[in-house]
């Protein structure tokens, strides 16, 4: 009954005036970013971050929840009709969507991909509604010594599930720490890492270096791609999918959101590693393993339930325990943090206008992304053939003005510069910039509870694993780096076993 009445209320938050204004306006802009390739919900999450400080909190967490969930909408549109991802979660939907889309039955694949998305997304608001308030009660028996433990392996857990090398992942995540305690020291008040410019004195904004790296990175990164996107078919017909279509993607989408969900609370992860292995199941299950590829629904239902399930339980860590589960994740708290709300449990008893209005707006947000999605269809095409080299001068000067805006300072806009030379040269190097962002933005906190719990314990640093909760916490990081390296130590002991044997056999 409880949970009922929270329901009602947040749905009578969300369903203001003001805040439906800014669901709609973060779900449109989320599925226009969906659909133009090379931006991503990341980078317009940063670049938006400026315009909301003078919306009231709850209006605009819901518009930055509604541009992220938005943009895997409408990221199944350029896959499918042009093989093209919006976003990285949408690769795999390119394998059949397009072949669909090149048989006739482009409308066919949209209407799943939209059917599944919303499935999903309805799915998972309830599972945010079931198991947030439980897991927040639970968190709030925690002290500084379980938050630390906490963090640290969310860090670490970011690290090696990110894409790409695990050692480059943990180095980034040490740049992310060192860049998050640049400013004034918590107890005593002494710069640190500012280098005599007085503009560092309070850290460096989270706002500036996520659209440097994200924002400003990613677009000069994709000055390089192709500029050409031929879009195969511009009129899309029946969009009603048939009986058989029905029956054949019903179990992909259940299934889809329960690998989706399973992987949204995960640390590191992201919405194309649930897609992937979404796709792999619907494959190992099929009874003819030969159709995918070759314009299977069920390519097509799966991973994108998948995707949008991964999105929006990513929520559940970042507002019950202040851990943010992918770099997007971390940009909100960013913005929780910038708006003076503590992230953690104590959001959803403090801010309870917030928690549930934001978990109310996530299925409203659903529908207007179903109804959105299917009739627009040809705006979203002929989008699609606006040249990239037109969007980059806009995108790029929208960015300076809204670095500008926070603080009037040009010295912001000189360091959104420098990240984004930074961003270009990660990428070059295959290193994530997303671990970097979580250390970034969990650093001041990793810092802050580590010296408390050192403080209340009087230095004795076996407070860490004499509390039960927080050595559950150490044992798991523990094994999660073993895990993680142990098929790099057994390559190395085999190939210094291969090289004894060959000096014996000599």
């Amino acid at each position: 009954m409880e949970l009922f009445n929270n329901l009602i209320f947040g749905f009578s938050v969300a369903l203001s005036l003001q805040n439906l204004f800014y669901c709609f306006i973060g779900v449109l802009v989320g599925t226009l970013i969906g659909v133009l390739p090379g931006i991503g919900p990341m980078a317009t999450i940063a670049m938006l971050l400026p315009l909301t400080f003078n919306v009231p909190p709850v209006a605009a967490m819901i518009m930055l929840a509604g541009i992220y969930y938005g943009a895997m909408y409408g990221g199944s549109t350029t896959s499918i009709l042009v093989n093209l991802p919006g976003e990285t979660a949408s690769v795999v939907t390119c394998i059949d969507g397009y072949q669909m889309a090149r048989q006739g039955r482009a409308g066919a694949a949209l209407a799943i991909a939209a059917i599944g998305s919303f499935f999903a997304g309805t799915v998972c608001t309830l599972l945010i509604a079931f198991f947030a308030p439980p897991l927040a009660e639970f968190a709030l028996k925690f002290s500084s010594a379980e938050y630390f433990s906490l963090m640290l392996m969310g860090l670490v857990a970011a690290a090696v599930l990110a894409h790409g090398n695990m050692v480059k992942s943990l180095a980034m995540v040490v740049v992310g720490l060192l860049l998050g305690i640049v400013g004034a020291d918590v107890n005593s008040g002494i710069k640190r890492f500012a280098f005599g410019f007085y503009e560092l004195a309070d850290g460096i904004g989270v706002v500036t270096i996520a659209v440097g790296v994200f924002a400003v990175g990613e677009i000069l990164s994709n000055l390089s791609d192709p500029e050409e996107r031929q879009v195969f078919t511009s009129k899309v017909m029946n969009l009603f999918p048939t009986r058989e279509d029905l029956k054949r993607s019903f179990g992909p989408i259940v299934r889809g959101t329960g690998v989706g969900a399973f992987f949204g609370v995960l640390p590191g992860t992201t919405p194309a590693i649930a897609s992937f292995s979404s796709y792999m199941i619907e494959k190992k299950l099929g009874k003819d393993p030969s159709r995918f590829g070759q314009g299977a629904i069920e390519g097509v239902a799966g991973p994108e339930s998948a995707n949008n399930a991964d999105a929006q339980c990513k929520f559940i860590p970042m507002l019950t325990l202040g851990i943010p589960a992918s770099g997007t994740m971390a940009l909100m708290l960013g913005a929780l943090m910038i708006y003076g709300i503590a992230p953690g449990p104590q959001v959803m008893t403090d801010k309870p206008d917030l928690f549930w209005g934001l978990i109310a707006s996530m299925w409203i947000g659903n529908v207007m992304l179903l109804v959105l999605n299917l009739p627009l269809i040809g705006m979203w095409v002929r989008l699609l053939k606006l040249p990239y080299r037109l969007l980059f001068p806009a995108i790029m000067a929208f960015s300076a003005i809204g670095i500008y805006s926070v603080n009037s300072s040009s010295f912001d806009i000189y360091l959104m510069a420098i990240f984004g030379v930074l961003g270009i040269v990660w990428r070059m190097l295959d290193c994530s910039p997303v671990p970097m962002m979580l250390g970034f933005v969990l650093g001041p906190m990793v810092e802050e509870n580590l010296r408390r719990a050192l403080q209340v314990s009087r230095g004795d640093p076996s407070v860490f694993v004499t509390r039960p909760i927080s050595l559950a916490f150490v044992v798991a990081t523990v094994l999660i780096l073993i895990v993680m390296a142990a098929p790099a130590v057994r390559k190395l002991w085999g190939a210094a076993g291969a090289s004894s044997r060959e000096g014996v056999t000599e």
